[in-house]
């Protein structure tokens, strides 16, 4: 980013500095790109301040911030999700885990970096889970209460749109890895790989999430008087009884933004500025046909222990056209890029088939190296993809 604007070195929950940053740096719109802020209020902050922003306020991003609100907000607009029980008790919420007839799903309330959601194989592990999450705190606050939620199965497809409260712009259908390893085995993530389009998905299921899922939230979330701007992400999971939603994203997905973005045929600055005033409904959104195909980079150990500060050689031996998103990534004293995450680096490739952007991305991964590197082999491999992808 430092290649094409200035970096700011503002913590975004410091919403004076923020402001100030406006006003000096004469900037006319802001676009947020996580979930902290926006659950923090900065977008109420900016619009006191008169300063336009991409992101949703915080009462609508409630939608993310809040399992328990997302739950209850599902059940009272009928849109479909999972079977569920909230507690802020661990007394009550063990008993009700040894009645189920399987492991449901445990899910911290609040935000927790995308890790809140946990996926015992047994009400043992349910247990445990409970107490990691309630007594021990290993989410913090987010764990003061809990959702427990029915175990559904089925392959998962995350369904983006850009909405100003009224007007839907439907993204396509991406799909995202988690586990860290091939074959969809290991420890989650917060991601290895996307790939866009979801091929696999019928037109019948994919009418069926934007208009009973994705339009339905926005809708009802402007009847509850928490008008939605921003990208709203439902994920979705394709089971036996149809599409039922996992959770809502209050922002773009990562890694899917990765390979819905270079998709984007209109220009993003339009996109971004119509949300921001009202006027999506003037913007013709047009996305290419292209299929998109990101791996990421990740260190040696992810998503445990890992080395930073490992040297990163090949990153500008690419591909024409092939892109390359740094996430943790740093400049050594000397200039040098060096590894400063677990997720270091998302690699793109975009062809007129899956099977060719396949092709194309690995290939070029083959010029990146730094020590230990780590990446699935395997991202976008399968025509229909199996759960937990």
């Amino acid at each position: 980013m430092a290649e094409v604007g200035a970096n700011l070195q503002i913590a975004d929950s410091d919403h004076d500095a923020i402001v100030h940053a406006c006003r000096r740096q004469r900037i006319d719109l802001v676009v947020i790109g996580n979930e902290d802020p926006l659950a923090a209020g900065l977008v109420d902050r900016l619009a006191v301040e008169g300063i336009a922003a991409f992101g949703p306020s915080r009462s609508a991003a409630e939608i993310e911030w809040s399992k328990v609100f997302a739950k209850e907000f599902m059940t009272r607009h009928g849109i479909p999700t999972a079977g569920f029980a909230v507690f802020d008790d661990i007394g009550h919420a063990g008993e009700y885990v040894r009645e189920q007839g399987q492991a449901p799903v445990i899910k911290a309330d609040g935000l927790a970096r995308g890790k809140g959601v946990m996926v015992p194989a047994t009400i043992t592990e349910a247990l445990d889970a409970l107490t990691a999450i309630m007594e021990h705190r290993i989410f913090g606050d987010a764990g003061e209460r809990v959702v427990v939620e029915d175990r559904l199965r089925g392959p998962e497809v995350s369904a983006h749109a850009f909405t100003d409260g009224r007007t839907v712009a439907h993204m396509p259908f991406s799909c995202d890895h988690k586990p860290v390893f091939d074959g969809n085995r290991g420890p989650n993530t917060g991601g290895m790989g996307a790939y866009s389009p979801a091929g696999w998905l019928g037109d019948a299921m994919a009418a069926a999430i934007c208009s009973g899922i994705t339009e339905t939230a926005v809708h009802a979330l402007a009847e509850e008087g928490r008008p939605y701007k921003g990208v709203l992400f439902p994920g979705i999971m394709v089971t036996d009884r149809g599409p039922v939603v996992i959770e809502f994203n209050s922002r773009f997905g990562d890694p899917e933004a990765e390979v819905l973005l270079p998709r984007l045929e209109s220009d993003l600055l339009d996109v971004l500025w119509a949300v921001a005033s009202n006027t999506l409904d003037q913007i013709d959104v047009r996305w290419s046909n292209d299929a998109a195909v990101g791996v990421v980079l990740a260190s040696g150990g992810y998503p445990g222990k890992y080395e930073t500060g490992l040297p990163i050689e090949g990153v500008g031996n690419l591909d024409e056209g092939v892109l390359v998103f740094h996430a943790g990534t740093a400049r050594d004293k000397s200039g040098v890029l060096v590894t400063a995450g677990g997720r270091v680096l998302t690699v793109v490739a975009t062809a007129s088939s899956m099977e060719e952007a396949r092709a194309r991305v690995y290939r070029n991964i083959e010029r990146i190296r730094f020590e230990g590197m780590h990446y699935r082999q395997d991202i976008g491999l399968t025509a229909v993809p199996t759960a937990n992808q």
